[in-house]
């Protein structure tokens, strides 16, 4: 079968849970099932619970897991919701890799492209917030917030106001418009389209992803897997601080307040151990076949037995 779609970081992957020897595996996003593969085949006694709220994406995974059928389990729904589920199980490992599938960006009718004809976004196509609706009705300051806030935008005040005025004259239909207005009012910087942090924003935006990220890991402190580890993925600069900076506190021995003259707590309130100091990033050799990988980071945290 044709495989559309290259799972970032595979080997570092496999190489991270070569440990996994039994249990319980929950690949959040299971995507197009490239990475439950990878484990499934290196890892022989492990069950997969793989997580999508793409059905398309499930689908493709259906048939590309058939042959281990007997140790996967698909589940739609958001990740953060449908993990709590599964938690209680004896896990050895969990993966959520936090970006947009190659397929599902470069599927037009999608609305991730900047040739799209419509304006979506959604991964989830039953989810009713639409990028069409944030960029045709969410007032000046919800704009702003989001260009600035989801991707850092430095003109976030000035794509707003083209924002306002352009759909004060008729409704902006298509990413290819909304790209086409940005390219009119922004110059390309280096190799980089000048639509693509903007289009960031709106598809965080219309996903909920920093939520959606925030509630795995608050499932994950309140369950704190027994020996469990937690890797993930990241695309962004937003996503990987957010992942770096709960690691860091769940790693913190100590939790007396700074002002405590002497520690009073016992140091033994880590939940665990980070297992990468610096996030594991793509080799040359996979950003040449997949340029999407240049800017994957994967971090790695291992829950206390």
């Amino acid at each position: 079968m044709h495989i559309p779609h290259i799972p970032v970081l595979r080997d570092e992957v496999v190489e991270i849970f070569s440990d996994c020897k039994d249990g319980y595996f929950i690949d959040c996003t299971v995507g197009y099932g490239g990475h439950s593969e990878a484990l499934l085949k290196s890892n022989e006694n492990i069950k997969i619970i793989g997580i999508d709220r793409d059905e398309e994406a499930l689908e493709f995974s259906r048939k590309r897991l058939f042959e281990y059928k007997e140790r996967v389990r698909l589940v739609r729904g958001k990740f953060s919701q449908k993990i709590r589920e599964y938690l209680h199980l004896p896990l050895c490992g969990i993966l959520a890799d936090i970006g947009v599938s190659s397929l599902q960006l470069d599927k037009i009718e999608r609305g991730f492209s900047f040739e799209s004809p419509v304006l979506d976004m959604r991964m989830d196509k039953s989810s009713e917030l639409t990028a069409y609706d944030v960029l045709n009705f969410y007032e000046r300051e919800k704009l702003e917030q989001i260009f600035k806030e989801y991707a850092e935008v430095p003109y976030y005040k000035k794509l707003a106001d083209i924002i306002i005025k352009t759909r004060s004259k008729k409704p902006i239909e298509s990413a290819r418009e909304f790209a086409q207005i940005i390219s009119r009012h922004f110059p390309k910087s280096g190799k980089i389209h000048p639509a693509t942090l903007p289009f960031q924003a709106v598809r965080i935006e219309v996903n909920d992803e920093l939520g959606e990220l925030k509630r795995l890991l608050d499932a994950c402190e309140e369950a704190r897997p027994a020996g469990a580890k937690l890797a993930i993925i990241t695309f962004h600069s937003l996503e990987d601080r957010m992942v770096k900076n709960r690691f860091k506190k769940w790693a913190k021995r100590c939790i007396c307040p700074p002002e405590s003259l002497r520690c009073e707590c016992g140091k033994d309130n880590a939940l665990g151990e980070i297992l990468t100091k610096k996030p594991i990033t793509a080799t040359k050799e996979e950003i040449r076949a997949n340029p999407r990988s240049r800017s994957a980071k994967m971090r790695v945290f291992r829950f206390r037995v």
